[in-house]
């Protein structure tokens, strides 16, 4: 096993079926895990955003860093549902919603080598809200492990050395959990071998017609999941 970090959490956050609605329901969930780390009193530092065409993310990455945080959130990974009246219905419909949060952490003393021809790296400019470019330069940066397919892409730092620098270290976190995962036959815990939809929830968050959050592994409850997406997971976590 590889030594890890366990005052810092990789977040990832990706949008799964359901169109605007599940990119409106992942910019919920990040923000939920923004509201736990700041609760927390923990650094969180936004590290990429693919914003959607209309509203909410099509993915995004964050480092979490304090005390614990791996250990603590390390069993949020898996598909997230939700279930509401959807925003984007004119006929104000219910809709099921998906997401996928997946919890790493930084894996230090990491023999990994990555052999420079078998990466992509991009640069773009580092969007923020809206679509608009906060950046006139091409500082952010997207590194590309050819072999897996695995994609990382940074954009908080200031130079495009330093995003390249930060997005190699998180490769590296990704490639050894993959390979560890591989390794316990793990494989359904991975991104790439989880379907996020029907089926492979760990916890749905009902607004309607009910309110409730139900965890499917642990059978917690709460009736107020307006607290919980404001970051109250300690009942969920703990």
């Amino acid at each position: 096993m590889s030594e890890y970090v366990k005052n810092k959490a990789l977040l990832s956050v990706y949008a799964g079926a359901g169109g605007v609605d599940a990119q409106d329901w992942a910019s919920m969930l990040f923000r939920m895990y923004q509201r736990y780390a700041q609760k927390q009193g923990w650094q969180f530092t936004v590290l990429h955003q693919s914003l959607g065409e209309q509203k909410g993310i099509k993915s995004a990455s964050a480092e979490m860093k304090g005390d614990n945080a791996y250990e603590l959130l390390k069993n949020e990974s898996g598909v997230h549902r939700l279930v509401r009246i959807s925003p984007f219905s004119a006929k104000k419909l219910r809709h099921t919603s998906f997401a996928m949060v997946e919890i790493l952490p930084e894996v230090v003393g990491a023999e990994v080598k990555l052999n420079p021809a078998e990466l992509r790296v991009e640069t773009f400019r580092s969007s923020g809200p809206g679509g608009q470019n906060v950046n006139k330069l091409e500082t952010a940066v997207r590194v590309t492990h050819l072999p897996t397919g695995i994609s990382v892409a940074v954009q908080s730092e200031r130079s495009q050395a330093q995003n390249k620098e930060k997005a190699i270290q998180v490769l590296c976190s990704k490639l050894v959990q993959r390979m560890e995962i591989e390794r316990a036959r793990e494989i359904s815990e991975l991104k790439s071998h989880v379907s996020i939809e029907w089926g492979s929830q760990i916890r749905s968050y009902v607004l309607h017609p009910y309110q409730m959050v139900k965890d499917h592994r642990t059978g917690t409850k709460s009736s107020q999941p307006e607290k919980v997406l404001d970051g109250e997971l300690d009942k969920f976590i703990k």
